[in-house]
């Protein structure tokens, strides 16, 4: 437990940034998730949903929670899968 005033609230806004990135990120992966799935049944929606995760993985790549090359990556290979 921190003595010094600046390292206690250190620790509250790390603890908030963490509940905020937690959150970001499990929307995410929901969201390629879904991507994936109507990709692999070939649903009528699957383009919808593809552009639903990349505007999601923008989004955390604007927010600083992934790396911009991770982001590129992620993208790629949902575009790559969605195309074939």
């Amino acid at each position: 437990m921190p003595n010094i005033k600046s390292s206690k609230k250190r620790v509250n806004v790390n603890a908030a940034k963490a509940q905020r990135n937690k959150s970001t990120n499990s929307a995410l992966k929901t969201a390629i998730k879904k991507a994936n799935i109507a990709i692999e049944t070939n649903a009528k929606d699957k383009d919808e949903l593809v552009k639903v995760a990349t505007k999601k993985i923008d989004q955390a790549c604007s927010k600083g929670i992934l790396h911009k090359n991770n982001a590129a990556r992620k993208k790629s290979a949902l575009v790559t899968k969605a195309a074939k």
